[in-house]
């Protein structure tokens, strides 16, 4: 099958004269496959539909928040109807208590939450509230693990296994950085170390509880509840991003699927149905330090924007219907198994970690347990593999290091037609690379 990508390739270029890489995230670039962003202009239920005229089945869901399908009728009736109010107001309004109120009754570990306008926003402020509660600086992340672009979580590990990390972008100060120490996921060992050694110093650990930012990589057996125990032993708070699992893995997210109740917990994605949403909460205590109710300053002017709310209300309400857990679980698990077994018949090296909706097709052998043996997976093969399925009208993550994501509006049909894409997908690569030099690169040029 052929694709014309000629009004992407002109309006990426248009961009580019006026926008940094002609993107304005850096994950949309595509250049991890070599070729240039896809531009879309419409979306609706499990489909894309790019300025070309092609239609993709849609498994980004604008990185995660998208669980129902674009534009479900009932949240776009519930934005149009506050957008028939106003836009911002600059003032509180009740809905923020609506959408406060259910993420409260949803997820163990909240007993208040802050509104923000990103999930970046949400970690950021996240630490900042566990340093100014603790009195602590010291704070753990994980390689691999991403909370968005604050300057201190911008961060690499350093030459030793527990030395502090280095900056990994420039106009990011070593200063900020010098108090982040970086970790291997899943290493428990390397865990009981740093707070033998660090008794006391620790503000927070920061983690996704299931990775979505490696590709999918999950929490192996104990790791989670290692974390729990350490930090309560040591006077730490634990922090769950939960921006991409939070009411995706389940209502109650990571933490109500593997039992762990972190102190505090930053939200994105879903929440916002979305709208621009981000949120951090946790428990009374904790979040009796943020500004006006205590001294730790943060601030939004568009936090709790009425559309947004509006938007994320109808989204949870939506998802608090008896069996959509268990659809997302069903449809996810057939997709997996699907690759599974077209990958094995082609005989290409690979692995499809899955949890709940969340899965990533690996092409690499080996269970991917953290970000050394993520980074061992094909590449190259990834890229080939991406393009033979844009061409086949299956929008896939641009990266081998990105999970994707099953919604609701995706179906059994579709979910069958996205494996038979697959299979020829692989089989052509198993072909190509037995005759090399046969093909040329699948990449648009």
């Amino acid at each position: 099958m052929t694709m014309s990508w000629k009004n992407s390739r002109i309006e990426f270029e248009r961009a580019s004269r006026v926008i940094p890489g002609g993107v304005n995230s850096p994950a949309r670039a595509f250049r991890a496959v070599h070729g240039h962003p896809i531009v879309m202009q419409k979306a609706e239920g499990p489909f894309l539909y790019d300025v070309d005229g092609n239609r993709y089945i849609d498994y980004i869901g604008s990185w995660g928040p998208m669980i129902l399908g674009h534009r479900h009728p009932k949240v776009v009736s519930a934005v149009k109807s506050e957008l028939d109010r106003a836009m911002s107001y600059g003032a509180p309004s009740p809905l923020e208590a609506d959408l406060a109120e259910r993420v409260v009754a949803a997820v163990p570990s909240v007993d208040q939450v802050r509104m923000t306008s990103s999930g970046t926003e949400a970690a950021m402020s996240a630490l900042r509230v566990a340093r100014g509660y603790t009195g602590r600086d010291f704070i753990i992340k994980f390689a691999g693990c991403y909370h968005g672009h604050v300057d201190s979580l911008l961060v690499q590990a350093g030459s030793g296994a527990m030395t502090l990390g280095t900056p990994t972008s420039p106009g990011v100060p070593a200063d900020l950085v010098k108090q982040t120490l970086v970790l291997r996921y899943n290493d428990i060992d390397q865990l009981h170390d740093t707070f033998r050694q660090r008794p006391g110093q620790i503000a927070a650990v920061m983690l996704e509880p299931v990775v979505g930012n490696m590709g999918l990589v999950a929490p192996v057996s104990g790791f989670l509840e290692t974390l729990r125990k350490l930090t309560r032993d040591d006077g730490a708070l634990l922090i769950f991003d939960e921006v991409m699992t939070g009411f995706r893995l389940a209502y109650g997210g990571a933490q109500e699927r593997f039992g762990i109740i972190p102190d505090m917990t930053a939200f994105g994605k879903i929440i916002g149905g979305g709208m621009p949403v981000g949120a951090y909460g946790g428990r009374a205590d904790v979040m009796a330090k943020v500004s006006p109710a205590g001294p730790v300053y943060q601030a939004g002017t568009l936090s709790g924007n009425p559309l947004a709310m509006a938007s994320g209300i109808a989204t949870l309400d939506l998802l608090r219907v008896p069996g959509v857990y268990d659809r997302l679980e069903f449809l996810a698990d057939r997709l997996a198994r699907g690759l599974e077994k077209a990958a094995q018949d082609a005989g290409i090296p690979h692995t499809v970690p899955r949890v709940g909706s969340m899965l990533t097709l690996f092409f690499h052998p080996e269970p991917v347990l953290n970000v050394d043996i993520a980074s061992q997976a094909d590449t190259e093969r990834f890229a080939r593999f991406f393009w033979k399925m844009m061409s086949r009208g299956i929008y896939w993550p641009c990266s081998q290091f990105e999970a994707l994501f099953v919604s609701l509006a995706h179906t059994e049909e579709l979910i069958d037609e996205t494996i038979a894409a697959a299979r020829e997908s692989l089989c052509e690569i198993a072909h190509e690379e037995m005759s090399p030099g046969s093909a040329p690169a699948p990449w648009p040029t």
